[in-house]
Parts: C-alpha cells; structure tokens; sequence
C-alpha cells in the first residue's frame, strides 16, 4: 500500500515495472530445440470508419500450426469509454497486452482525474507493442488494431479513428478509413476496398464488417466464418459519441450473419 501511495508517474505499467516486474508481458521462451513454441494465434481484424464514428470487428478462430487450436476465442476488447483493440497474432501475449493496457487507461484516469487523449492511448500501446520486440524477433508476433472516437475531434462526423503498428511498436494513422490486420487481412481489405464508405450509417457498416471477415474465412484457413451450428459469430463493437464504445449485441450480430449467409447462398462470389 505504501507503494502504491508514494508520489510518481500516472503510469501504471511503470508502477508494476519498479514494483512487480515478474508480473509483466515478457519474452516466452524458446522450444525445446530452440525453435519457437507451438503457441495459438488469432485473426483476423477489421476496422471501418463510418459517419458516426468507427466499428472494429473479428472473428472467433485461434489456430496453432494445422489445427484449430479454440474456434470461441474473443480478439476484439473494449478497453475504455470510447476505444476498443482487437489482436492479431500470438494469442497469449496479445490477451495480457490487452488485459494490461486496459488497466493502464483505467489507472491513468484514476490518477488524473481525467482520460488520456486518443493520440496518448495510441502512444500507449506503441509502446507495449515495442516492449514485445524481444519475443517478436523469436516468432511471437503481437500486431493490435487500436480503434477510437475522438471526443476531442471539432468534426464529430469525423472523430472515428484507425490505429495500425509493426512489431517494433511503430503507430500508424489509417486515413482510408479501414484497415485489417492477421492473416486473412489481404482478404478483407479487398472486401472492404470495394464495399466500404465513410458516409454509411452504423447498420450498413456492421455489415460491411461482417462482409469482409466472411470473405477473408472464405480464403484463409486461420479464419474462422460464421459457426451456425455452434452459434458463433464474429465479435463487434462500435464506438460512437453518444454511446461510445458498446459490443453489438449477440442477437444483432445472429441477425446479420444469416442475411450474410442467405445473400452467398444465392450468390457465393458476394
């Protein structure tokens, strides 16, 4: 408790660092022969800009080498108020950088009384990402897709933002107004490339979303499509001024998952 009181930086991430720091992300050890470990990992992520803010989406498959390692797992995160991360790439690590960075957001606000700006949120997980350089040079890749609403924005038409980074925790805006990330990610960028736009409502964008992870299972094994059997359905937030950020509900996303379904039945080039 006398730790926690003593004056220093908001950062809760320095905190553990000089008071925990086994409790910290750190590098996984390699295999028995050096080589890296059978881990899973998870894709894919999309995010789309829309009028009223942005909507980031994925889908429920980890895989670990040729097996599906967990077909239920969640990559898509509400981390504060008004921004939202999904995860690509080794799954456990990816999971406490989230957990982690969560934490992070909910200390500084804690502290300060008030929330980071976006671009400070952005920056904060660069940097999580570049701590990870060391297991990422050994094959444990973490490659988040940071999605956000400025509140801060003059144009709240416009306040949806994209957030991209490397494995060495370089940030990137994505002005086009979506992105994908993991490996059905070339897949679903060409879905979104040709269905996207930025004046769409919320409705039309969810679906779009949908669209494009449906498109990217279609040719990538790791991702997983819409389990009908098993009532799975790919995970969807949106974030928006009012509401901000808020996980679609499971019955709505059931919902545009069997018009999705009905429309390839017809038509399975989309």
């Amino acid at each position: 408790m006398d730790a926690y009181l003593a004056p220093g930086p908001s950062s809760f991430t320095d905190f553990v660092t000089a008071h925990a720091p086994h409790l910290l992300p750190s590098a996984v050890p390699a295999g028995p022969a050096g080589g890296a470990l059978e881990v899973p990992h998870g894709t894919t992520i999309v995010a789309l800009v829309f009028s009223g803010g942005v909507v980031i989406a994925g889908d429920r498959r980890a895989t670990q080498g040729n097996v599906i390692a967990q077909r239920d797992i969640e990559k898509v995160f509400v981390t504060d108020s008004h921004s939202a991360v999904g995860i690509a790439g080794s799954a456990g690590i990816a999971l406490e950088m989230v957990r982690l960075f969560t934490v992070e957001l909910e200390h500084y606000e804690k502290i300060e009384g008030t929330t980071l700006s976006l671009d400070g949120k952005a920056n904060k997980l660069a940097a999580m990402v570049r701590a990870n350089l060391g297991a990422a040079m050994q094959g444990f890749v973490v490659v988040p897709l940071f999605a956000g609403y400025d509140t801060e924005a003059p144009d709240p038409s416009k306040a949806g933002r994209i957030v991209t980074y490397d494995a060495t925790g370089g940030r990137y805006d994505e002005l086009l107004g979506y992105h994908a990330v993991g490996s059905g990610s070339v897949f679903a960028k060409s879905a979104l490339k040709k269905r996207h736009r930025v004046d769409a409502d919320l409705a039309t964008t969810v679906r779009t979303a949908v669209e494009a992870l449906y498109d990217a299972a279609d040719d990538d094994s790791a991702t997983g499509g819409p389990d009908l059997t098993r009532k799975l359905y790919p995970i969807v937030v949106s974030i928006t001024g009012p509401e901000g950020a808020m996980r679609r509900p499971e019955t709505e996303i059931a919902e545009v998952v069997a018009q999705v379904v009905a429309g390839r039945t017809e038509n399975p080039g989309g």
